[in-house]
């Protein structure tokens, strides 16, 4: 899938990830439809547009059949076409909404069937009612969240990732920042995977990420921070692929937040303060001391929001171990970047190192994938209109290679 129509699916996804993720009943799928497509969204593209219940269905129905990769853009069957509507039954409209703000365009059309004998479409009933403030907004009707207890009954049902700045390290004659990515079990608070680095970024998140699955296996879900850097499309597209469901932190909303918070504090209280208090340490120094103290220390301490240690509630609470294909969770994070098969070696130039490929694309202008996270023994090259072309292999360039044969012209056809 190009990234241009992995966009355009993880869009679909966010629309209907409280369906994909059981969220809301079966029985109130319909509803939940219903209310998405009254309202505009934002599309990829920059356009603002209210979806439609037909489309929202078919994405669905797609998604379940094919799953991610089955969502893509498809055009109307009805585009271009318009209806008017008497201005005696737009105001008939307007009025019966605002008699019952609750009513839904189904019950509205429904009253005016009876007494004009015609509908309104749901997209041109709905741009009338928003003009006239008939929207439940408007209204005055709202509707709060409802707070529950932050918890989860098994271990590895949600992970809870977050940065936190850590001590200072040396890295050649200089001492320079470090910076805590750490992901913790929900349900037993156990950290399934934490290290320092030298930055914090959607990377460093990623590869923190990937420890954890390689050890643990798959999470029902994942809760990280709201910020901007970590919504990103390949993130997005990788739970989807997987069926991890993944949970931002709203803004000025601790809950599952600070499950996290509290696991760093314990880190500066009964770590950090230790190393600080000693000689400053290289970062593969730190990482080595702070997993030994994870180990032997806080995952074997009783812990006094569960009355246990992580460790046991980690064992006690492990219903099942649900391993994952990890190549195929990297799949949404492949690289892309443009580069010329050179004409004498055959290979491609990328990030200081070159990738052997078939010497029939010498000269060409090709486009390079590649997992960032993996060991880049190897890329992928394929054509700029995306179609496959061959594997680039790491090699060291030693000699030229012969030019590919020639094939001798043959007789022409019309002579």
């Amino acid at each position: 899938m190009d990234p241009k129509n992995e966009q355009l699916a993880v869009f679909w996804c966010d629309l209907l990830r409280p369906i994909l993720y059981s969220e809301i009943s079966p029985e109130e799928t319909n509803r939940y439809l219903k209310n998405l497509a009254q309202e505009p969204v934002v599309y990829p593209d920059g356009k603002c547009k209210k979806p439609s219940l037909s489309t929202l269905k078919r994405k669905l129905a797609a998604y379940r059949i094919g799953g991610f990769d089955a969502l893509g853009r498809k055009k109307r069957n009805d585009q271009g076409k318009s209806r008017s509507v008497a201005e005696e039954i737009i105001k008939a409209a307007i009025a019966i909404k605002k008699e019952q703000p609750y009513r839904s365009d189904i019950t509205i059309n429904r009253i005016l069937e009876e007494q004009f004998g015609t509908t309104i479409p749901r997209s041109t009933l709905y741009r009338h009612l928003k003009d006239a403030g008939a929207t439940r907004l408007k209204l005055g009707v709202t509707t709060k969240p409802v707070r529950k207890r932050w918890t989860c009954e098994n271990a590895h049902d949600m992970w809870v990732g977050d940065f936190e700045e850590g001590p200072y390290v040396m890295n050649g004659p200089d001492a320079v920042p470090t910076y805590l990515s750490a992901f913790i079990d929900c349900c037993s608070r156990y950290g399934v995977s934490a290290r320092y680095y030298y930055r914090q970024n959607l990377d460093v998140l990623i590869d923190t990420l990937l420890r954890a699955l390689a050890t643990h296996g798959m999470p029902l879900g994942l809760y990280i921070d709201n910020a901007k850097v970590y919504h990103s499309n390949g993130l997005k597209a990788a739970c989807y692929r997987t069926g991890i469901r993944l949970l931002y932190r709203k803004k000025g909303d601790p809950e599952g937040g600070g499950i996290i918070e509290r696991l760093f504090r314990t880190i500066q209280e009964r770590f950090e303060a230790e190393v600080r208090a000693g000689d400053i340490l290289s970062l593969d120094e730190l990482n080595h001391a702070f997993a030994a103290w994870l180990a032997q220390d806080y995952h074997k301490t009783r812990h006094t929001e569960i009355g246990t240690t992580p460790e046991e509630a980690l064992h006690q609470g492990t219903r099942v171990t649900r391993r994952m294909d990890l190549n195929a969770f990297c799949t949404s994070f492949m690289q892309t970047v443009k580069r010329t098969v050179h004409a004498t070696f055959s290979d491609i130039q990328l990030n200081k190192r070159y990738y052997k490929t078939d010497p029939r694309l010498r000269g060409d202008r090709v486009e390079v994938r590649y997992d960032p996270f993996s060991n880049q023994d190897t890329v992928q090259v394929y054509s700029l209109k995306g179609v496959y072309l061959a594997e680039g292999i790491l090699h060291q360039r030693t000699a030229v290679d012969p030019a590919p044969p020639v094939k001798a012209p043959g007789k022409p056809e019309n002579d």
